[in-house]
């Protein structure tokens, strides 16, 4: 899939390095529910996203820059649920990348393919409640806000409250 300045490609061993620069990153981890610490454990990620294609649970690529190829973050649907026809959407980018639209650019081709390929209904975002920047790169979106679940998950041994956005899948003629 490709718009503009970006393209989704599969997610694909190499790409190790790059995930692992994701996801043991302070600021991108501060709100996100997964962390690595070593390259080594970053490998269950790798696995993570191998196994949600081939169980029919989602499908996560690479966001890469159209002229250059380079790896700017990752995103995509899990928990996906064919019967309610739904599935949870994702996305981080390395923090280069923060503040260019590219979240703008990328969420709409993952929403393409959730509603026209997979034929889903609804995409679920939830976000740390604190998470002011992805709450608000959310409502630009047109995800709608559904409400906070209080003090529903742990993280560094606190409770945190996260908010649920939904976005429903457009009258398409």
């Amino acid at each position: 899939m490709k718009i503009d300045r970006i393209f989704l490609r599969e997610i694909v061993s190499d790409d190790l390095q790059n995930v692992f620069l994701g996801l043991s990153h302070p600021d991108i981890i501060e709100h996100y529910g997964v962390h690595f610490d070593s390259i080594e454990a970053t490998k269950e990620q790798m696995v993570w996203f191998k196994n949600l294609k081939d169980q029919n649970k989602g499908i996560w690529w690479a966001i890469c820059d159209t002229t250059t190829q380079n790896f700017l973050g990752a995103g995509g649907l899990n928990d996906l649920s064919q019967e309610h026809k739904k599935a949870e959407v994702g996305l981080w980018l390395l923090k280069e990348y923060w503040g260019q639209g590219i979240m703008g650019e990328a969420m709409p081709l993952i929403l393409n393919y959730a509603f026209d390929v997979l034929q889903l209904h609804r995409i679920e975002g939830f976000v740390d409640s604190e998470n002011s920047k992805c709450k608000r790169a959310l409502q630009k979106l047109n995800f709608n806000y559904e409400g906070t679940m209080v003090d529903s998950e742990i993280k560094k041994d606190q409770f945190i409250s996260v908010d649920l956005y939904a976005f429903l899948r457009p009258n398409r003629n």
